[in-house]
């Protein structure tokens, strides 16, 4: 029978988890983006391996998301959001676990919290990105192409298409006073 356990954070909690990602942004500095991303790599390997429980496991994904952004060339993420995801994948550079990974069921309980949290601070982003992954993957479906050969370009000259017949039908079905 399944066991079910609520964690609630408090701001004195979540202060702390504000705190390790600082000192691991500290002492990530002096790491390149590919050092930083190949390390959330090997934690990302590591965690699918394990025998972590279910929400362990279902965090993986989202630190796939946060990886993928930074190495999908379509997608072409401006430097400040770069920034921004670098920032939070060199906590996964940081030696110093809460909870040794090694513990069994339970190793990579701190990681997928700390994926957790991290993910809901960059949300605008990886909603951003999870639209230009379905609009890319449809597109490419519609048009016969490789999913490889549209890019961030041409996700915003469809949504601004998109935005644009959408004005047009408004003032249609409104009447305009300038006819």
């Amino acid at each position: 029978m399944p066991l079910r356990i609520t964690l609630d954070f408090s701001d004195k909690d979540l202060a702390y988890f504000q705190r390790l990602a600082d000192e691991a942004i500290k002492t990530s500095q002096s790491q390149s983006a590919g050092e930083i991303i190949a390390n959330a790599k090997a934690l990302l390997n590591k965690m699918s391996a394990s025998d972590g429980s279910d929400y362990i496991q279902g965090r993986i994904g989202q630190l796939k998301i946060l990886i993928d952004m930074l190495e999908d060339a379509g997608w072409g993420m401006q430097e400040v959001g770069q920034g921004r995801v670098l920032a939070a994948l060199s906590y996964f550079n940081n030696p110093k676990d809460i909870i040794p990974d090694d513990v069994p069921v339970l190793g990579y309980l701190d990681d997928a919290i700390m994926i957790e949290l991290l993910t809901r601070e960059l949300r605008p982003e990886v909603d951003a990105y999870q639209d230009f992954v379905n609009y890319r993957n449809a597109e490419a479906k519609r048009r016969g192409l490789d999913p490889d050969q549209l890019d961030r370009a041409d996700f915003l000259e469809a949504r601004e298409q998109a935005l644009l017949a959408r004005m047009r039908r408004r003032r249609r079905a409104g009447g305009s006073l300038f006819g």
